[in-house]
């Protein structure tokens, strides 16, 4: 029986992370060749998605920043109650923790952690000190506890190994999905449209989207921008932009279907997902060059630097130009990403820490 540990999940806040963890568990459910067993929180009971699943009463699940560094601190400081909940009354023969962090020691149970970025280390003045301080415990307590470790590209493994010190044969990398039976083109016209869907985080970087946007519409003044994601209520209000917070699934996969292209102009991606999600779509994609989303995009999409919003609004009126050839090419490249090859991964590394 395999153990997968979804207690750092919090529902419309952990972002991407939320997305890998919930697909990872359909896709396993659909073609793992294991048993497995799901802890959650409190806070998501329903992320298990039909697997076997324990709702973990002993984490202190908390929906808040300060709230979440608690409980992730009791976790990794008071494991014993932890501990207990998850090896109780069954046989792991191994352990998957896709969030990084609360690995109780001594489970005698081989563990693999994921690791979907390493930002805090990359651009620590996103982070509070106190938040820096413990993530880089954290994650290097999670890795040295761990008999593999699973990276979500290969620039993210590059960095565990520098960043870490975790010796390259530790590591394995398995890409993230998308669900090609949603994300597909639409039958309509597109719309004069830009889309960026992201959370509010600083290494989203909207400011400098929202000066690009600026250049835009000096050229394409009838264009809108449409923002989507939680924690964007404090942008400025600005001419032809739509702020629409969180969206529905089936809202943002329309918006994919419609738009004329997605900006991507994040400052760093341990993968990045909706580059992959508009392609699928049939949108051209104009995306920064930080981090994974070269090697995740590769030759279907144009690049931009994403610290000048000069560059983004020339590469996004690039693609506004001529878009048949970069949707073409997009449509192929995000068919190469499926959740059941991204289990499929997954199970060879579950295979590997239990006949170790």
């Amino acid at each position: 029986m395999i153990g997968i540990s979804l207690l750092t999940l919090v529902p419309r806040i952990s972002g991407g992370s939320e997305t890998y963890a919930r697909e990872l568990i359909r896709a396993l459910a659909r073609v793992g060749r294991f048993e497995y067993h799901v802890f959650v929180p409190s806070l998501a009971p329903d992320a298990a998605d039909g697997l076997s699943s324990t709702i973990a009463s002993s984490y202190p699940a908390a929906s808040s920043m300060p709230g979440r560094m608690r409980a992730m601190a009791q976790a990794t400081a008071f494991p014993g109650r932890l501990k207990r909940e998850l090896t109780a009354g069954r046989r792991l023969d191994a352990l998957h923790f896709p969030l990084t962090i609360t690995i109780p020691r001594g489970t005698q149970v081989p563990a693999a952690t994921s690791v979907l970025d390493l930002q805090h280390e990359l651009l620590p003045q996103f982070f509070s000190r106190p938040e820096r301080a413990y993530r880089r415990l954290a994650y290097r307590a999670a890795v040295r506890s761990s008999r593999l470790v699973i990276a979500i590209s290969g620039h993210v493994k590059e960095s565990i190994v520098e960043r870490l010190g975790v010796e390259p044969e530790r590591v394995r990398v398995a890409y993230l999905g998308i669900d090609l039976e949603q994300l597909r083109p639409g039958n309509g016209e597109r719309e004069p449209l830009l889309l960026y869907p992201a959370n509010g985080w600083p290494h989203k970087n909207h400011a400098r989207l929202l000066e690009a946007f600026g250049l835009i519409r000096r050229e394409r003044p009838e264009l809108r921008l449409v923002l989507t994601g939680s924690g964007l209520e404090n942008l400025p209000d600005q001419t032809g932009v739509e702020v629409r917070g969180h969206v529905p699934r089936d809202e943002l996969v329309r918006l994919y279907q419609t738009a004329e292209a997605l900006v991507f102009p994040s400052l760093y991606e341990g993968f990045g997902l909706p580059p992959l999600e508009a392609m699928a779509c049939g949108c051209p994609v104009a995306v920064s060059q930080a981090g994974a989303l070269p090697e995740v995009c590769g030759d279907a999409a144009r690049y931009f630097d994403p610290a000048e919003p000069e560059e983004i609004a020339a590469a996004t009126l690039d693609v506004l130009a001529s878009p048949g050839e970069l949707a073409a090419r997009g449509l192929a490249h995000a068919r190469a990403f499926t959740w059941d090859e991204c289990a499929r991964r997954h199970d060879e590394v579950y295979e590997e820490l239990s006949v170790a």
